[in-house]
């Protein structure tokens, strides 16, 4: 108070020194003017110097007065305040000594041992000063540490405050106390809780193949199976006290109250293996896909964002739930096979829609993923050929990696016209224009394409691929082919230029690269090889594939297949039917390597699943392989990877070998135990 005081008084001084100053330049002015009013006008400013200094005398004492008398008010307003506060108040030391407790905190607390608790706030505030701050801040920062803590059955805000101590002895020495308020906020985190609990999710249910299913059902079977899906969707939407809507003969909808939400995620959807034991004459079962969805700010957001969450359950080949939920997607389910569709109107479409859009564009480029291997090659190169059927100018973005195609490459180079049509990400960036038409083959992935920048920078997008639908898709897309029922990339180009309205003649080296690519993600048309598969590698063949040169492609010299065995050699079991192994070398193919070897070790009986691990340098490449009884894209993407049930891989980084090793097993491990929940 007595700083405000002298601010007062120093305020006063100045403006009065002011006038002084204007009085004597105009008494100055005069007696210049008038020599006879010289003696006059030093006789008026020691008058008004006399005057002035007794009137300030006078102003400071009634000032100081009624400041002194504001101060003793305020004084004895705040020691009552603080003596009847409405909240229970502590005053410590920093040591946690208590000093003073207030008549309400002795009443709330009366029967509790408030020890325990004093001295978790005073660790909670040390350990907030040993972030860097001092004392002396926080005494003189405005804001206040917070935290909550509950107290038996109530919850309390406690708000804690540096203050001076007023004790004379101490305050040379810089002492502090800490004022601590406790204040209940039970009823306030109750109605939130409540508020939270009662805002509604809403849920789309779709059974994947029921169209498929009911053309093999006889008549008089429709009726029973139907029934007996209905009756399994109400029992479980029961559960939830949901309102379940069937919306046409496949889909459903259900609202229902948050508060349900962890009982279902602990549930782990049930009703995907419920669904499935319900089998028609043919023993075919059906499977469902569930989206969830609580984000929005009405129940319309809710469901549009559920949408969103069904197009990528869809996306992943069905048979799963997800639940989106503070913007993160939460997959459960996901272990049957894909079902492959049974027509061709959408490859027609697509193939249709695709020629329309390279139509309208001055050019077109085509991108696949990172370090590509043949089967995005070939996928590339029959858009490429697609493009130039229809008359315009198209490249293919390659920045020269990718070991995997090394042979493909030597072969590439024998073609002329090949030579100018590879071109790195730099020279794609100068010659895109504003209507250039951009198509991604064998990726969805945002972050995983040959050149991102790029992806950024045009207008129209086409993406084709067949792996199961990730969190970082493209979802900007103008045109969009994804049908994780094909065996590969490859598969979906050959489709699209059967389809295409434009006649399109493959040259060999093209028409080969594509069979390369079906051949490839089919493990020699083992693994996800439906009968289009076959009907692509038939019109491919007629295009002239010679299969003993492709099968050159894939050749490997004695050194690598020797590497690859000791890394089978190398191989652990997990859970008595999954190989592990490491790749001991570092590499710039670690990954072909290790892909290869997983594929290897599937060679062997007993083996339903393998997984090798490879030093990239600053990464850890994981490849995993799958018969199909084990979902290994399930497993990867718990490590941030993704890729197929039978084929998938992931990357981590800041880790040792054997440390992504115990993580990828406690992660398989992780999958046995939601299998088993």
């Amino acid at each position: 108070m007595q700083n405000n005081n002298r601010k007062v008084f120093d305020n006063l001084i100045s403006r009065t020194k002011i006038y002084l100053v204007i009085i004597l330049l105009l008494l100055v002015i005069i007696s210049i003017q008038n020599t006879q009013w010289v003696i006059p006008s030093i006789i008026i400013l020691a008058l008004v110097v006399i005057y002035t200094y007794f009137a300030n005398n006078k102003r400071k004492n009634e000032i100081s007065e009624t400041l002194q008398d504001l101060t003793i008010s305020v004084d004895s307003a705040a020691k009552s305040t603080l003596i009847n506060s409405p909240f229970p108040l502590l005053i410590l030391e920093t040591d946690g000594n208590i000093i003073w407790r207030s008549s309400k905190f002795v009443s709330e607390f009366e029967n509790i041992d408030m020890n325990t608790y004093i001295d978790d706030i005073i660790l909670k505030i040390k350990q907030e000063i040993e972030k860097g701050k001092t004392i002396d801040k926080y005494a003189k920062a405005p804001q206040y540490l917070e935290e909550e803590i509950t107290i038996e059955d109530k919850i309390y805000r406690v708000i804690s405050k540096f203050v001076h101590s007023n004790n004379k002895e101490k305050k040379a020495k810089k002492e502090y106390m800490i004022m601590v308020y406790f204040i209940d906020i039970t009823e306030n985190v109750t109605l939130q809780q409540k508020y939270t609990d009662t805002r509604s999710c809403v849920e789309i249910i779709s059974i994947d193949n029921y169209e498929e299913n009911m053309q093999l059902m006889d008549a008089e079977e429709k009726p029973q199976i139907v029934a007996e899906i209905d009756k399994a969707v109400l029992e479980w939407a029961n559960q939830t006290n949901g309102i379940l809507i069937k919306t046409d003969r496949s889909s459903y909808i259900c609202v229902f109250e948050q508060r349900y939400l962890e009982s279902v995620k602990e549930d782990k959807f049930s009703i995907l293996d419920k669904i499935k034991e319900i089998h028609t004459s043919e023993k075919i079962p059906f499977t469902l896909s569930i989206a969830i969805s609580n984000e929005g700010d009405t129940d319309k957001d809710k469901y549009k964002s559920a949408q969103m969450a069904m197009d990528l359950v869809l996306g992943r080949g069905g048979d799963q739930a997800v639940i989106r939920e503070n913007e993160i997607y939460r997959f459960f389910g996901g272990r049957a096979q894909e079902v492959e569709k049974r027509t061709k109107v959408k490859a027609r479409v697509v193939a249709h829609a695709l020629e329309n859009l390279m139509r309208e564009s001055d050019k077109v480029m085509i991108m696949g993923h990172t370090n590509p291997d043949i089967d995005a090659m070939g996928s590339s190169l029959g858009i490429y050929r697609l493009a130039k059927s229809l008359g315009k100018n198209a490249y293919i973005i390659h920045n020269g990696e990718g070991s995997a195609i090394e042979n493909f490459k030597l072969e590439l180079e024998k073609e002329p016209e090949y030579e100018d049509v590879l071109i790195t990400k730099e020279v794609a960036m100068e010659n895109i224009e504003e209507n250039t038409l951009l198509v991604i083959v064998d990726t969805h992935k945002r972050n995983f394409v040959e050149a991102p920048e790029i992806l950024q920078k045009v207008e129209k997008v086409a993406v084709i691929d067949h792996h199961r639908r990730s969190e970082d898709y493209i979802e900007d897309a103008t045109l969009t082919f994804q049908e994780v029922y094909a065996s590969s990339a490859a598969e979906l180009v050959t489709e699209l230029l059967q389809y295409a309205e434009t006649n399109v003649e493959l040259k060999t080296i093209e028409a080969e690269s594509l069979y390369a690519g079906i051949m490839m993600d089919t493990k020699n048309f083992t693994f996800k090889t439906g009968v289009r598969t076959f009907e692509a590698a038939a019109y491919l063949r007629k295009c002239g594939v010679d299969i003993i040169r492709v099968k050159k492609w894939f050749q490997s010299d004695l050194f690598s297949f020797n590497k690859i065995a000791e890394i089978v050699k190398s191989a652990e079991m997990v859970n008595d039917t999954i190989a592990v192994a490491i790749n001991p070398n570092t590499e710039k193919d670690t990954n072909l390597v290790c892909a290869k070897a997983a594929d290897e070790l599937l060679t062997i009986s007993d083996i339903t699943a393998s997984f090798v691990l490879g030093n990239m340098g600053e990464k850890i490449c994981i490849s995993g392989r799958s018969i199909g009884d084990i979902n290994v894209q399930v497993i990867l993407e718990k490590l941030g990877g993704g890729g197929h049930i039978t084929l998938a891989g992931a990357q981590v980084e800041n880790m040792t070998m054997e440390e992504a090793k115990k993580l990828l097993i406690e992660k398989i491990h992780e999958y046995f135990d939601e299998i088993k929940g």
